[in-house]
This record gives C-alpha cells, sequence and structure tokens, in this order.
C-alpha cells in the first residue's frame, strides 16, 4: 500500500487531471540549467509525514530526482533533465517544468537557508477553488481553457513580469521537503 507521504510527493511532483499549463518552459526565455545544482542535491521528506517507507524520500541529483528505491520501470518514481523535464533559475527560484504532449506544467523550489526546499505549484484543489483561482488569474492573464482526453488544462503564456508577480501575489502555494541528508 502506497503511503501517504509518497502520494503527497507525486501529487506535489505531477500534475493532475485540472492543471494550469503554458506554452513554453517558464520563465520565458531564461536559461536552461544543464544540471541540478550542488546546493539542491541531497535527500528531501515532506514534513510532518515521517514513516518508516523509504519512498517518502525523493533524492535529488546532478541529473534529476528519483524516489529512494524506486525502480527504473515506475515511470513516477524518476525524473532526468531532458527535453521533457527542463529546469531554469531565475530570482532566486529554480523552476521545474513537465512536458506532456504541448503542455507544459511548472513546479517551483525555492530553498530556505537551512537547506530544506519549498515546493510551490498553483493548488487548483476542488471545483469551488478552482474556480475562484481560475477568475482570479483570468483578471491578470489570459486563461485558455483546453480539454484532452477527459482532462482540463488552463493555459497561460506569461511573461517573466507576469509570472513573477503571479509568485509574489500568492497564486502558488508552498509545502516544505525538509533535508534529510
Amino acid at each position: 500500500m502506497k503511503s501517504v507521504g509518497l502520494i503527497l510527493v507525486w501529487a506535489l511532483l505531477f500534475y493532475s487531471c485540472k492543471e494550469v499549463t503554458y506554452k513554453t518552459p517558464q520563465p520565458a526565455n531564461a536559461a536552461l540549467l544543464k544540471e541540478v545544482p550542488v546546493s539542491l542535491h541531497g535527500e528531501y521528506q515532506p514534513v510532518g509525514i515521517y514513516d518508516d517507507e523509504k519512498k517518502d524520500t525523493v533524492i535529488i541529483e546532478s541529473w534529476g530526482y528519483h524516489f529512494k528505491d524506486s525502480s527504473d520501470k515506475d515511470l513516477l518514481g524518476k525524473g532526468v533533465i531532458s527535453d521533457s523535464l527542463v529546469i531554469k533559475f531565475y530570482q532566486d527560484y529554480y523552476f521545474i517544468n513537465f512536458r506532456s504532449g504541448d503542455q507544459w506544467a511548472l513546479r517551483l523550489i525555492k530553498q530556505k537557508p537551512n537547506g530544506d526546499i519549498e515546493f510551490m505549484s498553483i493548488d487548483m484543489g476542488d471545483d469551488a477553488k478552482r474556480a475562484e483561482i481560475i477568475k482570479k488569474l483570468s483578471k491578470k492573464i489570459d486563461v485558455n481553457e483546453i480539454e484532452r482526453g477527459g482532462d482540463i488544462f488552463y493555459q497561460i503564456n506569461p511573461t517573466r513580469a507576469q509570472l513573477m508577480a503571479l509568485i509574489k501575489d500568492g497564486f502558488f502555494t508552498s509545502n516544505t521537503l525538509k533535508k534529510v541528508k
């Protein structure tokens, strides 16, 4: 049985059926990182969820990430920097971009002074929360609703300044991952 921690981390890393997506990796025109910086290398666990299952631990290395004890056959358990996993750095944030078809999902990482990381995303939540977020987002930027195979994507195409304003305005919420090694 999968642990609650593993499910939480998967939810943080991979997008759901209803997601804010982007036409291109974000932020636009920022340089791609060829490796994950050494300062982020290590083992991390979600704060408040500690059990004995090693799969709750995400390991960040120079080439990407993987979950402790996940097999190479576990597609959700590993991410390698490639044309489908793009990392950029801008204004103290690491922008982790995941591609699926012509959609890019985005997660942010901001490292704390103690080595822990804040892992951020636009949490769409339930239907009521999603409607509220899309309404607020639409006041700041054009939002195109795209439906593909039963999934709904809310695609935006922000400038760097617009993206940073979305972060500052609290559209991205965070969960802390504690550095354990």
